[in-house]
């Protein structure tokens, strides 16, 4: 690493990213380019981690659906692991025949504070549209660290945007760029 260049970690909130991209129709994340657009909005700053923080699908034998969305997400994550991009795990809770996702946001928010007390990056990306990460960003701001706030042009939150050091949206054109089959 050059002395002067920045070091950048990456945050992805896996459920955030996945509901915002079907939102937007794209399809296939289970081969997704996550580490090119992860560069790519890095820039000219050196990737030191990427990791994508999502609850992890589990499902009894006889439920076929919960199978297959098990199966899916397997193959995603070995698709990541193979990407270099790290998967950090949290959990599905049912209640009432619908499933939360538990222990994600925590996850990132450590993660996120632990990075900027230890400067282990210089500048955090947060790909997130949750206002739960808000608290854990402003202390990043307040250690002196960067904290960029990554949303989706089509739903953009205001609240993440005025928190951050810096934010960006994306939009269709630029996310489209990265599916797999695209050159």
């Amino acid at each position: 690493m050059s002395e002067n260049k920045r070091r950048a970690a990456i945050f992805i909130d896996g459920s955030n990213f996945y509901f915002k991209m079907k939102s937007l129709e794209i399809k296939n994340l289970s081969r997704y380019n996550y580490r090119g657009i992860c560069e790519n909005l890095a820039g000219e700053r050196e990737v030191i981690s990427v990791g994508y923080y999502v609850g992890v699908v589990r499902a009894l034998p006889n439920d076929m659906k919960g199978q297959k969305m098990r199966l899916a997400q397997r193959k995603l994550f070995n698709h990541l692991r193979d990407n270099k991009v790290t998967v950090h795990k949290g959990y599905l809770m049912k209640n009432d025949g619908v499933y939360h996702e538990k222990g994600v946001d925590v996850k990132i928010a450590t993660d996120l504070l632990v990075g900027a007390y230890e400067n282990l990056y210089d500048d955090a990306i947060v790909i997130s549209s949750d206002t739960d990460l808000l608290p854990a960003m402003q202390k990043v701001k307040e250690l002196k660290k960067n904290i960029e706030y990554v949303g989706f042009g089509h739903q953009p939150t205001l609240a993440l945007q005025t928190a951050a050091t810096r934010s960006r949206l994306l939009l269709i054109e630029e996310l489209s760029k990265f599916e797999w089959n695209k050159k």
